[in-house]
Formats: structure tokens, sequence, C-alpha cells
């Protein structure tokens, strides 16, 4: 499981009362909490594996919180170098594949990643390679069956 940070204007119309605000941020920690205030924008960290559902439900304890319409903005994830992570940037692209470890020489992890051959054609391999390598801070190669 991931862990994804959803960002939530709660205040699209920039309406709320600071007692209204304070009254909103009071609601939302019983069933979960904001891990940082930007102002209107709230950031969740939550652990999913369906993003989209869990924007649609912060989406709807801001509305009940708050009494606005929010609108959720940037959906970022947070990575710890695990198979999971592997497994959800190749589902950013819509590609699957297999994961092994290895340690080299000097005790750090290379990651090899397994893909089909077929699904490169539409994206270009240097592309699902920097991205993995950004989201683990490890070696990555990538093998194509």
């Amino acid at each position: 499981m991931r862990t994804a940070v959803v960002r939530i204007d709660v205040d699209p119309e920039r309406t709320l009362s600071p007692a209204r605000w304070a009254a909103g941020l009071r609601a939302l920690r019983a069933p979960t909490s904001p891990s940082e205030n930007l102002g209107p924008e709230l950031r969740f960290q939550i652990a999913t594996d369906d993003s989209a559902a869990a924007v649609r439900d912060l989406v709807d304890a801001c509305a009940r919180a708050f009494g606005t319409e929010p609108v959720p903005g940037t959906v970022t994830f947070l990575s710890r170098g695990t198979d999971d992570d592997v497994h959800g940037v190749l589902a950013g692209f819509g590609l699957t594949g297999d994961v092994g470890r290895v340690l080299d020489a000097a005790g750090f992890d290379i990651v090899t990643v397994t893909l089909r051959a077929a699904d490169l054609v539409r994206i270009p391999e240097s592309r699902v390679l920097t991205a993995l390598e950004a989201a683990l801070n490890a070696e990555v190669r990538l093998l194509l069956r």
C-alpha cells in the first residue's frame, strides 16, 4: 500500500471566517487530520491502494467539516523505496512488472524490474527508468521479456 499526499482546497471561494475555519479543522481531526495547513489548501497523508477513492472520501469529509465545495488538487506519493512503490510507479504508466533486488559490493540496493518489451512501445524506456530511480533513490535496471 502506498502513501498518497492529497491536497484539497477547502475554501475555493475564500469565504470562510477564521471561526468557521477553526471549526472545520476541529471537525476533521476526528476521522482524519491534515498533515499540513497551507491556508485554504490542506494536505493529507493517507495509506491507500486507490487514490481516486481517497480523494473522493477526503473531499466529502472536507465538505461536511467546512460546509464548502472543496476542490481536489494534486496527488503525489511518498516513497520508501519499497516494491509497492515500484508497482505504484509502474501503474502510473499503465504497466505491470516483476521486481527483484540484489545488493552491490558496497551494500546498496540494485532494483531489477522486468517488463514486457511490447509495453515499452508506447512509453519510452528512459521515462520509466527515470521515474523508478527518482521514486526509489536506488539504481534500477530494466529487463525486457
